[in-house]
């Protein structure tokens, strides 16, 4: 479940009036490309929104959120929330889902709760009102001393500061609001969320052309090419390696005939891994023979199956 938190990296936070919102809701976001939502318990309707959803949405990866007593927490499980989420740290709430198998993410606002929180065995927690709280700056204050633990940073998250938490090694997602509007889901204007959710997505993975690579046969070719985009660009032609020559860091003048018909494109992102799973809930496939790890084993580089346009494409980390 955490995997998959981390994957999908935004977690819409939600609260729902009327159950029958639920379904329409939570579809809208899912086809806007977030599978995963948070439910809370802060009205009358959400055991049933959760019981509804479940049912008729079995992929959406589903959370109970504002939960503050275990028969809440129990409520929510037979319902089909797949994770528990209380606004502070309760450790006879967090037990009691403990003893049942149940995923929780408990409410974090300092060390003391941290502590708290990994004396019972947890390995990650909500850090709660985040930005309240002091936001990034508090967050990475706690990894000094608690560099092992992983945070859901959830209050005050927006589209303004979504990149810098998740800049965050030991931020596994965000919790946030804003692309489930309660005025939106009054009018029942699933469009709108549908398209908010598409543009957190965007701004979550972060995409930009890096660099284009065109193939050639010679190493004379790719000279030619190189010296003409350096006339027209006004960048100076360097990082000459056996392969290929930059022309500034924008064109990759191949001195060979690599990946793709006419050449390749480097897409940056924040985070590959995270990319991957999203553009392949798109239908996108990868080589996993192309794919390059750092030292801590994660992911930097890898090529997209074919091609577009003549091109092949690849994520890179930035």
């Amino acid at each position: 479940m955490m995997d998959q938190l981390s994957m999908a990296g935004i977690i819409p936070v939600i609260k729902v009036d009327r159950a029958e919102d639920a379904v329409p809701l939570c579809r809208a976001l899912y086809e806007g490309g977030l599978p995963v939502a948070e439910i809370t318990f802060r009205t009358k309707a959400a055991r049933e929104s959760i019981r509804l959803v479940h049912e008729a949405l079995p992929d959406v990866l589903l959370g109970a959120g504002t939960v503050l007593t275990a028969e809440q927490a129990d409520q929510a499980w037979e319902a089909g929330a797949r994770y528990i989420v209380s606004p502070g740290m309760n450790p006879a709430v967090v037990r009691h889902c403990l003893d049942k198998g149940y995923d929780v993410l408990p409410g974090c606002a300092g060390p003391s709760d941290i502590e708290t929180a990994m004396g019972l065995g947890l390995e990650a927690v909500k850090f709660f009102p985040a930005e309240p709280l002091g936001g990034v700056k508090m967050l990475k204050a706690l990894l000094g001393p608690y560099h092992e633990m992983k945070f859901v940073p959830t209050g005050g998250v927006s589209e303004q500061n979504l990149r810098e938490y998740l800049a965050i090694p030991n931020v596994l997602a965000c919790g946030g609001s804003w692309m489930v509007p309660g005025d939106a889901i009054d009018r029942g204007d699933w469009d709108k969320i549908r398209t908010l959710a598409a543009e957190a997505v965007k701004l979550l993975l972060g995409f930009e052309i890096v660099h284009i690579g065109f193939n050639h046969d010679s190493a004379e070719a790719a000279a030619e090419t190189a010296k003409k985009l350096s006339l027209f660009t006004g960048w100076p032609v360097g990082n000459d390696s056996p392969n290929a020559s930059f022309v500034g860091t924008a064109f990759e003048a191949m001195k060979r005939v690599g990946r793709g018909t006419h050449g390749h494109i480097a897409v940056g992102t924040a985070s590959v891994r995270r990319a991957r799973w999203h553009l392949e809930r798109r239908g996108f496939t990868f080589d996993d023979t192309t794919l390059a790890v750092d030292g801590k084993g994660e992911p930097k580089l890898v090529y997209m199956d074919g091609e577009i346009g003549g091109f092949a494409l690849h994520l890179m980390r930035r």
